[in-house]
């Protein structure tokens, strides 16, 4: 299997299934003489691991992550950093049904065609457990890159969604709720909607927007390696995400270019940012921001029609611990891949 290194110069090559024994990773390209706050790298995993609120999946994993390489007293010593993360509270049995069946939307059908052979306990490698690795290469990555400073929350879950622009929200309001939304308000909404899916055996989907502050001109290539092109290839690799518009997005369809272009300051400053921050594929010192799109979870806790091996159509039950709405959760992983991103244009 290939695909597994995302990055140039800052790279980071994940390894592990959902149900192995670990998960873990190879950073390549970090800079000597950092000097890392280890213990931001797990809060940064603490924000992200399962079991932390009543709406999220009950699988109990610790996440504590163990770094064998690479740091040396407190500091980057500039070789590859190597970690693992034990995978604890595997309930493999959940998932026996799945042997001879592909679930709809899953990665279980393509993989078995690609591969000729499949994990099906959690989804093996195609499992949102991988992510844990990006979101240690992302807590790295963020200390490298400051003071740009990057902020991720739920703007939209299911039919709710915020009204206000980011400029009008109170970022410090973020990690007051399990839904992670700015806004108390919107927030508890989110939660009811999450938990009365979650009755009903269904799921949901949502948006994440990210926005990037302090962010330096000339991050950014103006052809293939455009800033916005290597940030929607970092979205789009999360797990279930769908969609990425960056500045005006589709909405910008709407506008004339009268309307839409940004008018300079007499500093360089732009007087709007349409552009989100970014023209010509590099950035041009105004705040970066986007949307990520993120499908229903897959996973129904009722009867679905699947496809066994065998060509038949059957309707299995549902079974096993999983996320109704994988939105609040994938928040320090948009984070994450954002700081890969733009490490990787520092350096």
């Amino acid at each position: 299997m290939s695909g597994n290194t995302f990055g140039k110069k800052f790279s980071l090559t994940t390894f592990g299934e959902s149900h192995g024994e670990a998960i873990g990773g190879i950073i390549d390209g970090c800079p000597s003489n950092i000097e890392l706050d280890l213990n931001e790298i797990q809060h940064e995993l603490n924000r992200r691991k399962p079991g932390q609120s009543n709406i999220v999946t009950q699988r109990k994993e610790s996440d504590i992550v163990q770094l064998l390489s690479g740091i040396f007293q407190g500091k980057t010593t500039g070789t590859p950093i190597g970690f693992i993360i034990s995978n604890e509270n595997q309930k493999s049995k959940d998932y026996g049904h799945l042997a001879d069946h592909f679930r709809p939307s899953h990665a279980d059908y393509t993989y078995q065609k690609k591969y000729g052979i499949r994990d099906y306990r959690g989804g093996g490698r195609s499992s949102a457990r991988e992510t844990a690795c990006r979101v240690v290469a992302g807590a790295i990555a963020k200390q490298i890159i400051q003071p740009i400073k990057i902020t991720a929350f739920v703007s939209s879950i299911g039919n709710i969604s915020l009204k206000k622009t980011y400029k009008e929200l109170d970022f410090n309001q973020i990690e007051t709720n399990a839904v992670r939304c700015p806004e108390a308000e919107f927030a508890v909404q989110m939660e009811e909607l999450i938990k009365t899916t979650r009755k009903q055996g269904d799921t949901l989907g949502g948006i994440i927007t990210c926005v990037v502050q302090n962010v330096p001109a000339g991050l950014g290539n103006p052809v293939f390696d455009r800033l916005e092109a290597d940030l929607a290839k970092a979205m789009l690799s999360i797990n279930a995400t769908k969609g990425f518009e960056i500045g005006s997005g589709f909405t910008g369809t709407q506008m004339k270019g009268s309307q839409h272009n940004d008018y300079f300051n007499p500093d360089g400053s732009t007087k709007t940012n349409f552009s989100g921050g970014v023209q010509g594929g590099i950035s041009n010192g105004m705040d970066i921001y986007f949307n990520v799109a993120f499908k229903p979870v897959a996973t129904l806790m009722q009867p679905q029609e699947m496809l066994s091996e065998s060509g038949e159509i059957k309707t299995v039950d549902g079974k096993g611990r999983h996320d109704v709405c994988v939105v609040p959760r994938a928040v320090p992983i948009v984070e994450a891949m954002t700081a890969l991103v733009l490490a990787d244009f520092m350096l």
